[in-house]
Protein backbone atom coordinates (compact mmCIF):
# COMPACT_ATOMS: atom_id res chain seq x y z
CA UNK A 1 0.00 0.00 0.00
CA UNK A 2 1.14 3.21 -1.09
CA UNK A 3 1.09 5.61 2.04
CA UNK A 4 2.73 9.19 2.50
CA UNK A 5 4.51 9.95 6.62
CA UNK A 6 1.40 10.64 7.99
CA UNK A 7 -0.06 7.80 6.38
CA UNK A 8 -2.70 9.18 4.01
CA UNK A 9 -2.56 7.16 0.63
CA UNK A 10 -0.45 8.97 -2.22
CA UNK A 11 -1.70 7.00 -5.08
CA UNK A 12 -3.54 9.07 -8.12
CA UNK A 13 -6.89 9.30 -8.31
CA UNK A 14 -9.52 11.66 -7.10
CA UNK A 15 -12.80 10.74 -4.29
CA UNK A 16 -16.14 11.78 -3.99
CA UNK A 17 -17.99 11.93 -0.58
CA UNK A 18 -21.44 11.73 -0.09
CA UNK A 19 -23.30 12.55 2.94
CA UNK A 20 -27.03 12.97 3.87
CA UNK A 21 -30.32 13.01 5.85
CA UNK A 22 -32.03 9.64 5.94
CA UNK A 23 -34.26 9.84 3.02
CA UNK A 24 -32.78 12.46 0.99
CA UNK A 25 -31.89 10.25 -1.89
CA UNK A 26 -28.10 10.22 -1.93
CA UNK A 27 -28.41 6.22 -2.36
CA UNK A 28 -29.77 6.64 -5.68
CA UNK A 29 -27.90 9.31 -7.16
CA UNK A 30 -24.66 7.91 -5.86
CA UNK A 31 -26.36 4.50 -7.65
CA UNK A 32 -26.86 6.55 -10.82
CA UNK A 33 -23.47 8.23 -10.84
CA UNK A 34 -21.69 4.65 -10.68
CA UNK A 35 -23.86 3.25 -13.99
CA UNK A 36 -22.62 6.62 -16.20
CA UNK A 37 -19.37 6.74 -14.62
CA UNK A 38 -17.39 3.11 -15.20
CA UNK A 39 -13.61 5.24 -13.78
CA UNK A 40 -15.46 4.91 -10.66
CA UNK A 41 -15.27 2.73 -7.87
CA UNK A 42 -17.56 2.09 -4.24
CA UNK A 43 -15.21 2.27 -1.22
CA UNK A 44 -16.45 -0.67 0.62
CA UNK A 45 -16.75 0.93 4.91
CA UNK A 46 -15.90 -1.62 7.69
CA UNK A 47 -18.71 -1.76 10.82
CA UNK A 48 -18.80 -4.05 13.68
CA UNK A 49 -22.50 -4.82 13.36
CA UNK A 50 -23.83 -7.96 11.94
CA UNK A 51 -24.81 -8.15 8.56
CA UNK A 52 -28.72 -7.16 7.70
CA UNK A 53 -30.55 -9.19 5.67
CA UNK A 54 -28.89 -10.41 1.87
CA UNK A 55 -25.61 -8.30 2.97
CA UNK A 56 -22.37 -9.72 2.00
CA UNK A 57 -19.37 -9.33 3.52
CA UNK A 58 -16.69 -7.35 1.04
CA UNK A 59 -19.79 -5.77 -1.13
CA UNK A 60 -22.12 -4.30 1.06
CA UNK A 61 -19.72 -3.75 4.18
CA UNK A 62 -16.32 -5.44 5.69
CA UNK A 63 -17.85 -6.85 8.52
CA UNK A 64 -15.33 -6.92 11.30
CA UNK A 65 -15.96 -8.55 14.81
CA UNK A 66 -15.89 -5.79 17.58
CA UNK A 67 -12.35 -6.55 18.62
CA UNK A 68 -10.75 -7.05 15.45
CA UNK A 69 -11.99 -3.85 14.58
CA UNK A 70 -9.72 -2.46 17.21
CA UNK A 71 -7.21 -4.38 16.63
CA UNK A 72 -7.10 -2.28 13.18
CA UNK A 73 -7.78 1.33 14.86
CA UNK A 74 -4.94 1.00 16.59
CA UNK A 75 -2.84 -0.69 13.84
CA UNK A 76 -3.55 2.42 12.04
CA UNK A 77 -5.27 0.60 9.61
CA UNK A 78 -8.34 3.01 9.36
CA UNK A 79 -8.38 6.25 7.35
CA UNK A 80 -10.94 7.66 9.13
CA UNK A 81 -13.49 6.11 12.13
CA UNK A 82 -16.09 6.57 14.21
CA UNK A 83 -18.76 5.15 16.81
CA UNK A 84 -21.72 6.03 15.47
CA UNK A 85 -23.96 4.83 17.95
CA UNK A 86 -22.84 3.66 21.78
CA UNK A 87 -20.67 0.51 20.48
CA UNK A 88 -21.35 0.59 16.44
CA UNK A 89 -18.34 1.02 14.85
CA UNK A 90 -17.68 2.83 11.17
CA UNK A 91 -15.04 3.33 9.53
CA UNK A 92 -12.66 3.65 6.02
CA UNK A 93 -9.94 1.18 5.43
CA UNK A 94 -6.94 2.55 4.03
CA UNK A 95 -6.65 -1.04 1.75
CA UNK A 96 -10.28 -0.45 0.56
CA UNK A 97 -9.11 3.37 -1.03
CA UNK A 98 -6.15 2.51 -2.23
CA UNK A 99 -7.30 -0.67 -4.07
CA UNK A 100 -9.17 1.38 -6.13
CA UNK A 101 -7.11 4.11 -6.93
CA UNK A 102 -4.08 1.49 -7.83
CA UNK A 103 -6.70 0.08 -10.24
CA UNK A 104 -6.59 3.45 -11.81
CA UNK A 105 -10.52 4.76 -11.01
CA UNK A 106 -11.49 6.95 -8.84
CA UNK A 107 -13.26 6.72 -5.20
CA UNK A 108 -16.98 7.13 -4.31
CA UNK A 109 -17.62 7.15 -0.15
CA UNK A 110 -20.57 7.25 1.24
CA UNK A 111 -20.52 7.96 4.67
CA UNK A 112 -21.81 9.65 7.31
CA UNK A 113 -21.76 13.64 8.00
CA UNK A 114 -18.71 13.10 10.88
CA UNK A 115 -16.93 11.08 8.32
CA UNK A 116 -17.14 12.94 5.33
CA UNK A 117 -15.96 16.07 7.09
CA UNK A 118 -13.08 14.13 8.46
CA UNK A 119 -12.29 12.67 5.01
CA UNK A 120 -12.09 15.82 3.48
CA UNK A 121 -9.84 17.36 5.85
CA UNK A 122 -7.35 14.37 5.30
CA UNK A 123 -7.59 14.15 1.48
CA UNK A 124 -8.30 18.03 0.84
CA UNK A 125 -7.92 19.01 -2.56
CA UNK A 126 -7.98 15.23 -3.82
CA UNK A 127 -11.70 14.89 -2.55
CA UNK A 128 -15.22 16.19 -3.29
CA UNK A 129 -17.49 16.49 -0.48
CA UNK A 130 -21.19 16.80 -1.38
CA UNK A 131 -23.98 17.17 1.15
CA UNK A 132 -27.10 15.97 -0.61
CA UNK A 133 -30.12 17.49 1.28
CA UNK A 134 -33.79 17.55 0.87
CA UNK A 135 -35.82 20.56 0.29
CA UNK A 136 -36.28 20.97 3.52
CA UNK A 137 -37.33 18.55 6.75
CA UNK A 138 -41.20 18.96 5.87
CA UNK A 139 -40.42 17.02 2.48
CA UNK A 140 -37.74 14.94 4.36
CA UNK A 141 -40.45 13.82 7.17
CA UNK A 142 -43.24 13.33 3.92
CA UNK A 143 -40.74 10.78 2.10
CA UNK A 144 -39.99 9.03 5.42
CA UNK A 145 -43.58 8.84 6.02
CA UNK A 146 -44.40 7.17 2.78
CA UNK A 147 -41.32 4.67 2.52
CA UNK A 148 -43.27 3.47 5.34
CA UNK A 149 -40.34 1.33 6.61
CA UNK A 150 -40.21 3.09 10.05
CA UNK A 151 -41.74 3.46 13.34
CA UNK A 152 -43.34 7.10 14.47
CA UNK A 153 -39.89 6.80 17.15
CA UNK A 154 -37.76 6.41 14.20
CA UNK A 155 -39.18 8.72 12.11
CA UNK A 156 -38.65 11.00 14.82
CA UNK A 157 -35.06 9.99 15.83
CA UNK A 158 -34.40 10.28 11.93
CA UNK A 159 -35.62 13.42 11.55
CA UNK A 160 -34.17 15.42 14.66
CA UNK A 161 -30.69 13.33 13.26
CA UNK A 162 -31.19 14.78 9.78
CA UNK A 163 -31.72 18.56 11.66
CA UNK A 164 -28.62 18.01 13.12
CA UNK A 165 -26.81 17.20 9.66
CA UNK A 166 -28.35 19.91 7.66
CA UNK A 167 -26.91 22.27 10.63
CA UNK A 168 -23.27 20.70 9.18
CA UNK A 169 -23.98 20.74 5.55
CA UNK A 170 -21.87 24.67 5.00
CA UNK A 171 -18.59 22.41 6.14
CA UNK A 172 -19.13 20.43 2.81
CA UNK A 173 -18.05 21.42 -0.94
CA UNK A 174 -21.31 21.12 -2.53
CA UNK A 175 -25.12 21.18 -1.12
CA UNK A 176 -26.76 19.65 -3.89
CA UNK A 177 -30.74 19.65 -3.33
CA UNK A 178 -32.73 16.71 -4.34
CA UNK A 179 -35.98 18.08 -5.02
CA UNK A 180 -36.84 16.68 -8.68
CA UNK A 181 -34.18 13.53 -9.17
CA UNK A 182 -33.63 13.88 -12.45
CA UNK A 183 -31.95 17.62 -11.82
CA UNK A 184 -30.16 16.30 -9.56
CA UNK A 185 -28.83 13.22 -10.87
CA UNK A 186 -27.94 15.86 -13.89
CA UNK A 187 -26.17 18.37 -11.19
CA UNK A 188 -24.46 15.82 -10.48
CA UNK A 189 -22.95 13.98 -13.44
CA UNK A 190 -21.82 17.96 -14.51
CA UNK A 191 -20.61 18.40 -10.88
CA UNK A 192 -18.29 14.70 -11.47
CA UNK A 193 -17.38 15.63 -15.14
CA UNK A 194 -15.79 18.98 -13.97
CA UNK A 195 -14.09 17.59 -10.75
CA UNK A 196 -12.83 14.01 -11.82
CA UNK A 197 -12.53 15.03 -16.02
CA UNK A 198 -13.70 13.10 -18.61
CA UNK A 199 -14.25 9.89 -18.17
CA UNK A 200 -11.61 6.88 -18.18
CA UNK A 201 -12.22 4.53 -20.98
CA UNK A 202 -10.09 1.11 -20.82
CA UNK A 203 -8.39 -0.23 -23.55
Amino acid sequence: MNTSGNGTPTSPGKAMAFCAPSGAGKTTLVRRLMAERPDVAFSVSATNRPPRGAERDGVDYHFLSTEVFQQRVEAGDFLEWEEVYDGRFYGTLREAVDSVWNAGKHVVFDVDVEGGIRLKDILGDRLRSVFVSPPSIEVLEDRLRKRATDSESEIERRLAKAEREMGRASRFDVILVNDDLETACGDLSRMAAEFLGPQRVEA
